[in-house]
């Protein structure tokens, strides 16, 4: 800016003397003086340099009378040049507060922009932080919720997680397709993990020792299938559901009577929130 200030001015002399050359009655000084002496008493910095854009007015004002007047080549030249020399000055008080303006509105536009930025930065961590809570509530609020659902299915707290026993009643017998009467409790079991995506389930199938080893071990392994299937089905994840065949080697009452035996043909299904344990547990 102030370069191009200062190319204003000095085209303003150049083509001032270039008239002046051609017109010897003029006064060079005179009419230089006559140009910038007014540019920067327009200036709307004039005021930095009020002192020497009045002296340069001043000394115009007695270089024009001079002329009127018909005075001495020698003073209206030397009032012109005063004239023209506390303007030069003036300019430079100008320009240089100009520059000075530009420094501070740069900073202080910075400064809006580190703040702006700071203050960005801790509504976005304020922002996680309330996320973050409201996650947590929400899980906790879940896991409540599958909690109070398999204690009213009558789920039973092992050091496994929470285990809930189907019985028999689920499936025909020798057959690995559920009952019509399964699917309410399938439909409950559903709706709670579908809520609580980070609980994850085992599903076991067991029987009786009645028939060969490889018969039973086939058939726990559809039976688990199945309810796996009917959950999956229902829009369960399948990264929350493991199914797994016991065949008849885990029995939970003897095999010498026939209410033992109902005891062992069931599917049992164990609850965790910890993905290793269902994996450790399904090795």
């Amino acid at each position: 800016m102030k370069r191009a200030y200062n190319v204003l001015l000095t085209a303003a002399v150049a083509g001032l003397l270039a008239a002046c050359s051609s017109t010897p009655n003029r006064v060079e000084e005179l009419e230089v003086a006559r140009a910038v002496v007014p540019q920067v008493e327009s200036s709307p910095r004039a005021g930095v340099a009020a002192s020497n854009v009045a002296e340069a007015r001043k000394s115009l004002d007695r270089a024009n009378k001079l002329a009127d007047r018909g005075g001495k080549i020698g003073d209206i030249q030397f009032e012109a040049q005063v004239a023209a020399r506390n303007a030069q000055i003036a300019n430079e008080k100008i320009l240089t507060a100009q520059a000075q303006e530009e420094i501070e509105k740069g900073t202080a536009e910075r400064q809006a922009v580190l703040i702006e930025a700071r203050e960005a930065e801790s509504r976005r961590r304020a922002a996680q932080a309330q996320s973050a809570q409201q996650q947590a509530q929400l899980a906790e609020q879940r896991a409540s919720t599958l909690e109070q659902e398999l204690a009213a299915l009558k789920a039973k707290k092992t050091d496994r997680g929470m285990v809930l026993t189907l019985g028999d009643v689920l499936f025909d017998t020798g057959l690995a397709t559920l009952k019509p009467g399964a699917y309410t409790t399938v439909d409950r079991l559903a709706t709670v993990l579908k809520e609580a995506p980070d609980r994850k389930v085992m599903i076991e199938g067991h029987t009786d020792s009645v028939g060969a080893d490889d018969y039973n071990q086939a058939l726990s392994e559809r039976r688990a299938t199945a309810v796996q299937t009917a959950l999956l089905e229902r829009g369960v994840r399948s990264d929350q559901i493991v199914a797994l065949g016991k065949g008849e080697s885990y029995p939970v009452a003897s095999n010498d009577n026939a209410a033992g035996r109902q005891q062992n043909r069931r599917v049992e299904m164990i609850f965790t929130d910890n993905q290793s344990q269902v994996a450790s547990d399904a090795q």
